[in-house]
């Protein structure tokens, strides 16, 4: 059964020609637009709750290392499933999510991320003093919590939270959800709000949904503005470096906990 669901014709944007040119002459290939719909969407988030639930499971009460193969695993594979899954229903994610190297949307990530990064640090305050700080936890910080983790195997958390997850939920958010509600004809700023919205659903914590809705908002601005998914990458890894780096700091004892 192919993934998606929408059931359009697989369209070809031709490149224009210039004038005198004839269809024989021209050395552009036309690009397919991408063939998965929002059922591909849901097979990473499928794939990502089966392998959580799966090693919860098999590992019971995990080690240090263990408990980081727990983090980090759903997240990676769900990502990497996304990656291919550009490459067997469209072009690929360079061409498919803009996911390449560019200054300018590596430049506009950093802005757009670091007024993100103030807006969250602000916000992530007032909502600890509103449900207390016990409620204001994220999920990895309340899995980590009282865990003494190796330097290494700290260091490797830190990475994992600052670049890996950021890079690999925007290839499901902002990559698959993003062009399955584009190619469905939705305009720009439907898609930002739905994805914005379901970002911060998915994520599963319902305590911090608000909260997570006001750090979603400026990382799809950058997706927005750019039409590109380099933007929105650099924005997210900018507003996870002060959490991760916090959970670094009190994974190796430099700050209590």
């Amino acid at each position: 059964m192919p993934i998606g669901t929408a059931e359009t014709p697989v369209n070809e944007v031709q490149q224009p020609e210039s004038a005198g040119d004839s269809p024989e002459r021209s050395t552009t290939a036309p690009v397919r637009t991408h063939r998965w719909g929002l059922g591909a969407f849901f097979l990473t988030q499928a794939v990502f709750v089966l392998v959580s639930v799966t090693l919860a499971a098999a590992l019971g009460s995990p080690d240090a290392g263990t408990l980081v193969i727990m983090l980090m695993l759903p997240t990676v594979l769900a990502g990497a499933l996304a990656v291919v899954i550009t490459v067997v229903r469209g072009n690929g994610p360079r061409l498919d999510f803009g996911l390449e190297w560019r200054w300018s949307d590596v430049t506009t990530g950093l802005a757009i991320g670091g007024i993100g990064l103030v807006t969250t640090t602000i916000a992530t305050t007032l909502w600890a003093r509103w449900v207390g700080p016990d409620n204001a936890h994220s999920t990895v910080s309340s899995v980590l919590d009282g865990v003494e983790l190796p330097p290494v195997v700290a260091v490797v958390v830190f990475l994992h939270i600052w670049l890996i997850a950021p890079l690999c939920e925007e290839l499901l958010y902002r990559g698959l959800l993003w062009g399955a509600m584009e190619r469905m004809r939705w305009s720009q700023l439907n898609v930002f709000v739905l994805s914005t919205a379901v970002f911060a659903i998915g994520h599963l914590e319902p305590q911090r949904t608000a909260l997570l809705l006001v750090i979603a908002i400026p990382i799809g601005v950058a997706r927005m503005v750019t039409g590109r998914l380099t933007a929105s990458v650099v924005a997210h890894q900018v507003n996870n470096f002060l959490p991760a780096l916090g959970l670094l700091l009190i994974s190796l004892g430099l700050l209590p906990a």
